[in-house]
């Protein structure tokens, strides 16, 4: 069974940046629809960003101009370049990953990935 292991969360203040890693097993990044959602207890999922198998990329509204996803085809690794970091951005990360088939958009990996890890917490307060 594929695997998603998402690390790189943390702690931080306002303004201050991490960088979120997923390593995939047996799960090709380069050639399906990955990506990240996040969620707060007692919020619904909330699609972050997603890349397809052509390095097109799109964002939630909310962290535009400041997360950048990107992969590592050699490592099979997905990242998520987080900048500019705001408490609303608190929230257990999750990464996923979608058939290349599928229209590939954060909001629609979030509803119903097909494979997906455990999350990794990332608190932002000062």
């Amino acid at each position: 069974q594929a695997q998603l292991v998402a690390s790189g969360g943390g702690s931080v203040q306002p303004g201050g940046s991490l960088r979120l890693s997923c390593a995939a097993a047996e799960y090709i990044v380069s050639s399906n629809c990955m990506g990240w959602f996040r969620q707060v207890p007692g919020k619904e999922r909330e699609g972050v960003a997603a890349i397809d198998g052509f390095a097109n990329t799109r964002y939630a509204d909310s962290v535009k101009g400041r997360f950048t996803i990107s992969r590592d085809n050699a490592e099979n690794t997905l990242y998520l370049h987080m900048n500019s970091l705001i408490p609303e951005d608190t929230a257990m990360y999750y990464c996923a990953a979608d058939p290349p088939y599928v229209t590939c958009r954060p909001d629609i990996l979030a509803r119903t990935p097909r494979v997906w890890g455990q999350g990794t917490q990332v608190t932002v307060s000062s």
